[in-house]
C-alpha cells in the first residue's frame, strides 16, 4: 500500500503508482510538423546569427531552421548533427535560454525568441526515428584510439574518430554508456531511456566498441594504453564530490545529489526512498534537478539553499522558474553551517552570508530548516590529477593522450561543451595520426 504524502521518515512509494508515471513524463510539448513549420517561420535566417556564435558546438542554427520550415527535418537533422553528434540530448538540456536563445534577434526585439531547442529537437528526433544513420565511415586507416570515458565528449571524439576511418575502443568504468547523459540528468528531462537509444543510434556508425567496468588506475593504465594505441583520449568526467565541510554531514540521510539523480535514474521510481522534509545545499542544474524530482516523488517540503545571491547561481533563472513552480523554495545567501541529528539528520542550521568586497563572509545571524533528508549539490571534483590543456588541440603533456569534457582544465559542466571538445579533439588527433 502506498504511504501517504506526510508519512514521516525517509520512505519509498509516498504516492499512488500512477503518480509516478505522470510525475516523470516529458516536461517539454514536443512539436508536431505544423507547429515546427509555424515556429521556423518565426526565424528571420540572420546572414551573422548570433544563436551561431554562442552555440559551444556552433551549428548553423539559421540553416537547419530554414530546412524544417521548407519541410525536411531530415536535412535539419544532419546538419545539427554534423556539428554535435549528440544534437538529441543537447536539445532536450542545453541551457538553450542563456546560449543560442538569449541572443536571439527575435529575443532582443520581443523579449520571444525562435524557440530554437524544441526545434533541434524535432529535427533530430525526426531523423532518429526513421532508425537511419546519417554518416558512413571513411576507408579504413589501420589506426587504433582508445577513448577513455563513454560520456558526452568520449562519445563525439569516438564517433568523429570512427567516421574518419580509425577504429576505436572505449572504455566505461560503470555499467552503461552515457556518462553524465545516462547518470545524471532528472528523468523528466529524457523519458523513454533516451540516453541509451541516442548511444545505440550513434553506434551505428561501425567501428567503435565499447567495454563496460573498466576503470583507468584500476584495470588500465595511462601507459598501458600508450603502448597498445595510436592514441588516447581522456573523457572520465569529474567522479568525486566535493565535502559540505560542516559537522554533521555524516549522519545518516545525508547524501550526494549526483548519486540520488543517478540512482533515481536507474530504478523504479517508486521505489526511490524520498524524505517528507527536505533541503537541498547548492545553485546549480544538479541541485535543481534533485530538488524539483524530490517534490515529484513526493517530498511534502523541498527547499534549495545556496550561499550567493540569485543571479550568481549557476542554474538559469529558466531552471530556477521551473523549481519554484514545481514546489521548491529558492533560499538565497545562506551557507550550512551544520547537520543536526542524533544518528540521522533531523535539521539544517544554516548562517546568512555577506558577499562583499572581502568575498564571502559568513553572518551572525543564523536559521534552522528541519530535513529528514539533506542531499549536497555543491559541485564535483577530479579524482585523477587534473589535465592539462594545450589551446584547442586538448592534448595534454604526454604528447600522445587528449583530453576533454569536464575533467579537463576549464570544464564547463555542460554536455554541449563537453561534445564540442570530443568532437575537437578528435579532428586534432586524426590530423595528426594522418600527419
Amino acid at each position: 500500500m502506498s504511504n501517504s504524502p506526510l508519512t514521516p521518515g525517509v520512505v519509498a512509494h509516498r504516492l499512488a503508482p500512477a503518480a509516478y508515471s505522470q510525475n516523470f513524463s516529458d516536461v517539454q510539448p514536443v512539436f508536431d510538423r505544423h507547429e515546427a513549420r509555424v515556429a521556423a517561420d518565426r526565424c528571420y535566417f540572420c546572414h551573422d546569427a548570433p544563436c551561431m556564435t554562442a552555440c559551444p558546438t556552433t551549428i548553423d542554427i539559421p540553416l537547419f531552421i530554414r530546412q524544417i520550415a521548407t519541410g525536411t527535418p531530415e536535412a535539419a537533422a544532419k546538419t545539427i548533427f554534423s556539428q554535435n553528434i549528440l544534437g538529441g540530448m543537447c536539445a532536450r538540456v542545453c541551457p538553450t535560454e542563456q546560449l543560442c536563445e538569449e541572443v536571439c534577434v527575435r529575443e532582443v526585439a520581443e523579449g520571444k525568441p525562435v524557440e530554437i531547442g524544441r526545434l533541434q529537437r524535432f529535427a533530430t528526433d525526426t531523423l532518429m526515428a526513421t532508425g537511419v544513420h546519417p554518416f558512413v565511415r571513411a576507408a579504413a586507416t589501420g589506426k587504433k584510439v582508445a577513448v577513455v570515458g563513454a560520456g558526452p565528449a568520449g562519445l563525439a571524439c569516438a564517433h568523429r574518430l570512427a567516421m574518419k576511418g580509425h577504429e576505436v575502443m572505449i572504455f566505461e568504468r560503470r555499467a552503461k554508456a552515457g556518462g553524465l547523459n545516462e547518470y545524471g540528468i532528472a528523468t523528466y528531462k529524457t523519458p523513454n531511456d533516451f540516453a541509451a537509444r541516442e548511444v545505440a543510434w550513434l553506434l551505428q556508425i561501425g567501428g567503435i566498441t565499447v567495454k563496460t567496468g573498466v576503470e583507468l588506475g584500476r584495470d588500465i593504465t595511462l601507459a598501458g594504453l600508450e603502448a597498445d594505441y595510436d592514441a588516447v583520449f581522456l573523457g572520465i568526467g569529474l567522479a568525486g564530490v566535493n565535502a559540505l565541510r560542516a559537522a554533521g554531514e555524516d549522519l545518516d540521510g545525508v547524501r550526494n545529489a549526483v548519486d540520488f539523480i543517478a540512482e533515481l535514474r536507474q530504478s523504479d521510481k517508486a521505489a526511490v526512498a524520498i524524505g517528507r522534509d527536505v533541503v537541498v545545499i547548492g545553485g546549480g542544474m544538479t541541485a535543481v534537478d534533485a530538488a524539483v524530482q524530490s517534490k515529484l516523488l513526493g517530498a511534502q517540503n523541498v527547499t534549495m539553499v545556496y550561499r550567493r545571491g540569485k543571479e550568481k547561481m549557476s542554474a538559469s533563472e529558466y531552471e530556477q522558474d521551473h523549481a519554484t513552480q514545481s514546489g521548491v523554495r529558492i533560499i538565497y545567501g545562506a551557507a550550512p553551517i551544520r547537520v543536526l541529528g542524533t544518528g540521522k539528520a533531523e535539521a539544517v542550521e544554516f548562517a546568512y552570508t555577506v558577499d562583499g568586497p572581502k568575498g564571502l563572509e559568513m553572518s551572525s545571524e543564523t536559521f534552522t530548516l528541519k530535513a529528514d533528508q539533506v542531499f549536497k549539490a555543491i559541485g564535483q571534483t577530479l579524482l585523477a590529477a587534473p589535465i592539462a590543456q594545450d589551446g584547442a588541440k586538448l592534448v595534454t603533456q604526454a604528447g600522445k593522450v587528449w583530453a576533454g569534457g569536464d575533467c579537463a582544465a576549464g570544464g564547463e559542466d555542460l554536455t554541449v561543451t563537453a561534445v564540442a571538445e570530443g568532437r575537437d579533439a578528435a579532428e586534432a588527433i586524426h590530423a595528426t595520426l594522418m600527419a
